[in-house]
This record gives C-alpha cells, sequence and structure tokens, in this order.
C-alpha cells in the first residue's frame, strides 16, 4: 500500500537522487610513489602537449589539468642519470609525456572512433586512414603510459633549447617514426642512437614503433593502470 503512495511522486524522487550525484566521478588522489619529474628534474624542458591543443587530438586531453610530467620515483630516479650523462656534452632532456590517467586514453578511443575529425591529419598522420588507427597499432584501449614508467622525450641542446634532428615530430603517425627507419640522413639517425642507446644503458626499454617512447625495465606497476590526473 505505501508504494502505491509512492508510485506518483517516485519520478520527482529520482530527479532529485541524480541532482544530488557529482557531476563526474572524484578524481583520484596519487598514490605514494609519484613524483612531479618538473620538480624532481628542473634541469630537463617540459612540454606537455596533451595540456594544450598542440596535439594529434587537436584539444587539451581529459585528465590533463596542468602541464607537468608525473613518472614513479624509480623511473625518474633513472631519468635524473640520463641527464647527468648527457650534460657534459651540451645536451639535455626535453619531457612530452610520462604517467598518462586511463581517461586520457579513453580520450583517445573517442577521438579515434570520430571519423569525420580529421583537423590534426596532415601534421601527425598523412600516410594513415583514420579508420586503420586501430588495427596498425597506433591507438589502443590501455597504454604503458598508465602504469607510471613510461616516458616520451628527445634530446635538446642545453644551451639554446633547440631539439636534435630526429626526422618527425613526437606523436608521428607513421613507419617515419619507427627507430631505425632507413629514409633519413645519418646524422637523423644519429641523433636517434643516441637517444636510444643512452635511455637503454640507464634501465630503459625502447618501443620499436616510436623513436621517443621508453618504458623503464623494471617497472613497479607492470600491471597496474592508473586513472589520477596530472595536476
Amino acid at each position: 500500500m505505501r508504494l502505491k503512495r509512492l508510485l506518483p511522486i517516485l519520478p520527482l524522487l529520482i530527479a532529485l537522487l541524480v541532482a544530488l550525484l557529482p557531476a563526474t566521478a572524484p578524481a583520484q588522489p596519487r598514490p605514494e610513489g609519484f613524483v612531479t619529474v618538473n620538480d624532481f628534474l628542473p634541469t630537463a624542458a617540459v612540454d606537455v602537449k596533451y595540456y594544450t591543443g598542440d596535439n594529434f587530438v587537436g584539444a587539451r586531453v581529459d585528465g590533463y589539468l596542468a602541464p607537468k610530467v608525473i613518472l614513479t620515483v624509480e623511473a625518474a630516479t633513472a631519468l635524473k642519470a640520463v641527464q647527468a650523462y648527457l650534460a657534459p656534452f651540451g645536451l639535455s632532456l626535453k619531457l612530452f609525456d610520462g604517467y598518462r590517467p586511463q581517461r586520457a586514453v579513453d580520450h583517445f578511443v573517442r577521438w579515434a572512433e570520430d571519423l569525420d575529425d580529421t583537423r590534426t591529419k596532415a601534421a601527425h598522420y598523412p600516410d594513415v586512414e583514420k579508420r586503420n588507427l586501430f588495427n596498425d597499432g597506433y591507438i589502443a584501449a590501455r597504454s604503458g603510459h598508465s602504469r607510471g614508467s613510461t616516458i616520451d622525450l628527445t634530446i635538446i641542446d642545453k644551451e639554446t633549447g633547440e631539439e636534435l634532428d630526429m626526422g618527425t615530430p613526437f606523436d608521428f603517425f607513421g613507419l617515419e617514426s619507427w627507430p631505425d627507419h632507413a629514409g633519413f640522413t645519418a646524422q637523423v639517425r644519429a641523433n636517434r642512437a643516441l637517444l636510444r642507446a643512452t635511455m637503454i644503458l640507464h634501465g630503459f626499454k625502447p618501443y620499436e614503433a616510436e623513436w621517443w617512447h621508453f618504458t623503464l625495465r623494471n617497472e613497479p606497476y607492470p600491471e597496474t593502470y592508473f586513472d589520477f590526473p596530472v595536476e
């Protein structure tokens, strides 16, 4: 009998409950064991493309609330050794991305599924059809970046800040971004080899399809994908 009395106002009660719910899920707090590399390694340059519209999505990516690079302590410590190794040669590091929230990866997936949005094709995937980005492995539902020990980076001249010529820009989808691509000058190949050898020497393993992408070999969270924001 009580239920029958409630039925007329049930839609109103449901609407009230929905209105009281938070608009978005609460952000996860940053776990212990992660550091902001901007502070941990202040001598490295930082250019967080996903905090800006200068990336393959063409807009700020979900989860990037500040232009910061975050890594596990272990990865950041190894990166500090890389920076120290390069310094006597007048070289330094520029960091594009480190830890990447799962919500950012989800944003990439939504973007890839929107075949009508091709604003960034000329700059980022001129020779790849957007419908093939999943099959060709450029976009995936999970990223090693979300485990916190993967870094995207390049080498720069310490005095001028100019990037060494790596043949393609960061996040270029194409065979030209493969580290061993042969269609470049000897200088470009030498620059890529320097980055690769230096990172391997300090405990990182390369990704064979992106010259800028390295993961700490003994990463502390090999099976955990985090979703706290970059802030």
